[in-house]
């Protein structure tokens, strides 16, 4: 059976995370070893919360070093979700100024809205950019996944974005980068579709 790692650095509910994982059949564990994070088949950054306390907890724990033996040396599949899939940026600013994990070249900022609430929260639907990414096979532009976020990742190099999402403006709902990814949105509330995210996850 494909397996999946979960990393738990305290930043959101993981439990929501591994159950779907789970249903989309797979073998889940949830660590904050080291160890066992560098060598993962698959790895997972969930992650609900602010920017800098996000780097603030994976720096107290130990764990970067951990995570880029496992995508950058090994270049084992890594997906981030939600905050997790900010914090590949290079500079985070929710409350203040923060260093990310620098993988993906960018930048995380406010939405900038008009007329519209933040955070960005509930259901939406993808632009799919890259229609031959296997991240996201199977899935149209009119599936919606659910969202909860005021912040959004912009990135240097728009070749990275394999999905848009449309909140006031077009924001980067979903980065591939070789065998990094990354969701804006979360595929463990976002039922069918969620699932079928998950299921090529673990199909990379």
């Amino acid at each position: 059976m494909k397996s999946v790692m979960l990393i738990d650095y305290d930043m959101g509910n993981i439990t929501s995370v591994a159950n779907a994982f789970e249903v989309a059949g797979c073998d889940v564990k949830i660590s904050r070893d080291p160890a066992g994070i560098a060598n993962a088949e698959r790895l997972v950054l969930p992650g609900v919360g602010a920017f800098g306390e996000g780097m603030e907890h994976l720096t107290k724990l130990n764990l970067i070093d951990a995570m880029r033996t496992h995508a950058l040396k090994n270049q084992r599949p890594f997906m981030g979700i939600c905050l997790g899939m900010q914090l590949l940026a290079d500079r985070g600013y929710e409350f203040g100024d923060h260093a990310g994990l620098t993988w993906i070249p960018g930048e995380v900022k406010r939405l900038e809205v008009k007329d519209l609430r933040l955070p960005h929260v509930g259901w939406n639907n993808l632009k799919v950019v890259k229609k031959k990414s296997p991240f996201l096979q199977g899935l149209s532009d009119e599936v919606d996944f659910y969202f909860v976020h005021s912040f959004h990742f912009i990135p240097k190099n728009v070749d990275v974005i394999a999905a848009t999402c449309d909140y006031g403006g077009d924001f980067c709902a979903v980065i591939e980068k070789e065998n990094i990814f990354g969701a804006q949105f979360h595929p463990e509330k976002s039922q069918k579709a969620g699932s079928l995210l998950l299921k090529n996850f673990l199909n990379l």
